[in-house]
């Protein structure tokens, strides 16, 4: 029975850019036994993603109708230490391990009997991926963890202390991806900027490190907290292989706010960093939580004063859910209501909207990478300010760059028409 279920193994991929690359390291020590569908799997591993109570749903809800389809169903991810001892007892999974374990999957996957496999929650992954099913972008992970505490925030609980990988791990894993032919790179954990910490490096320093890498065109990063652009980093905001765009989390521009939330940026610094940034050219993103416990009438018309200030291009808004287990999921202060929650939801998005198309406007020439094909026979890409593009053309470009200078702003993207 073991040999029959490693012949045949899907990994379903819940949550974020680290756990693409968590279930791309699983897959790495499956060889040959990966299917590329559920239907023709005998075992579906679930990476799982926990940010919120609805994540959990979904996820929960996935492996029911694994299970009721006769599947095998492990579990692991950022779920492990919130959710897998309650799937485990519930009898919705046949086993649980540690994100820790990936290296033992095939043994795991071979066990006749249920379990529950704990791990250590201060591993580091030091296993070299070649690249990325669907993907082509390569991401590396460089390093896993969170010290911050914020309120809503599960996840330093289930990820643990930051850590970073070494430089040399980093360095390496870079260059085999750029070996295979990945010339965009996506920088990714669970709090980027962190990075070096705990080993006397940088975020800036390592990303000097691998701006020097022949074959790479271009870094992007995952999200980073306004406190972590030190001096190494600003070193860097001139390189051509430096997207120009940030994303910078900040979670809400109201100070009050930012206190309830238990958050270490202080607004008016994020005003001051958000428009020296905007003066170098760069497009910026953030994350926002409208109706999070306390955010009153008051409190939200300060923070949307202070993000109509802010010269944000790109946005992550999302209406505050509940996460047992979290500060916020005890708080007593009211909680806006769900048509108001909307409605606020709504306006962050056409400022931030209006805010990208003005940034557009400015017509600057675009270098492009075409990642796709879409349905619609246009190809697609990002240019370095993370702004799509569609493409018309009549040779194939897909995973080609492309300098473009003339195209068309479109309300929701840029369109361009290529003949060669």
């Amino acid at each position: 029975m073991g040999a029959k279920l490693m012949s045949k193994v899907f990994v379903k991929t819940f949550g974020c850019r680290t756990n693409i690359v968590d279930s791309e390291l699983i897959k790495a020590h499956l060889d040959n036994s990966l299917s590329s569908d559920e239907a023709s799997a005998d075992t579906i591993i679930i990476n799982a993603c926990t940010v919120t109570n609805g994540a959990d749903s979904d996820v929960r809800n996935y492996a029911n109708r694994m299970s009721a389809l006769g599947k095998k169903v492990l579990f692991t991810g950022c779920g492990f230490e919130s959710r897998g001892k309650e799937l485990m007892e519930a009898g919705k999974v046949f086993g649980v391990f540690s994100p820790a374990k990936k290296a033992e999957i095939k043994e795991l996957i071979s066990r006749n009997s249920r379990f529950f496999e704990n791990g250590s929650s201060d591993f580091v992954e030091n296993h070299v991926i070649s690249g990325f099913s669907k993907h082509s972008k390569g991401f590396v992970k460089i390093q896993e963890g969170c010290d911050f505490s914020c309120s809503y925030c599960i996840i330093p609980s289930v990820r643990g202390k930051s850590r970073s990988m070494s430089e040399e791990f980093i360095i390496t894993q870079a260059k085999e991806l750029i070996a295979n032919g990945y010339t965009e790179l996506v920088l990714t954990g669970t709090n980027i900027g962190s990075y070096g910490k705990d080993s006397g490096s940088s975020l800036g320093l390592l990303l000097q490190k691998l701006g020097a890498l022949n074959g790479l065109k271009r870094i992007r990063l995952g999200s980073i907290e306004p406190s972590q652009i030190d001096n190494s980093f600003k070193e860097c905001f001139g390189e051509s292989w430096l997207e120009r765009h940030l994303h910078i989390a900040l979670q809400h521009t109201s100070q009050t706010m930012l206190n309830i939330m238990r958050r270490a940026n202080k607004a008016h610094k994020d005003k001051e960093l958000f428009l020296s940034l905007a003066d170098m050219g760069f497009a910026l993103g953030t994350d926002f939580i409208v109706a999070h416990p306390g955010e009153s009438e008051q409190i939200w018309n300060e923070g949307l004063e202070a993000f109509k200030a802010l010269p944000i291009t790109h946005l992550h808004a999302f209406i505050y859910s509940k996460r047992d287990g979290t500060r916020s999921a005890n708080m007593s202060e009211p909680i806006p209501n769900a048509k108001l929650a909307k409605e606020r939801l709504n306006t962050l998005k056409q400022i931030a909207s209006e805010h990208n198309l003005e940034f557009r406007k400015k017509k600057q020439k675009l270098d492009v990478f075409c990642e796709q094909k879409g349905k619609d026979g246009l190809y697609h890409g990002f240019d370095q300010f993370y702004n799509k593009i569609a493409i018309e053309s009549n040779t194939d470009i897909t995973k080609q760059w492309l300098e473009i200078d003339d195209y068309e702003i479109r309300p929701e993207s840029n369109f361009a028409k290529i003949n060669r």
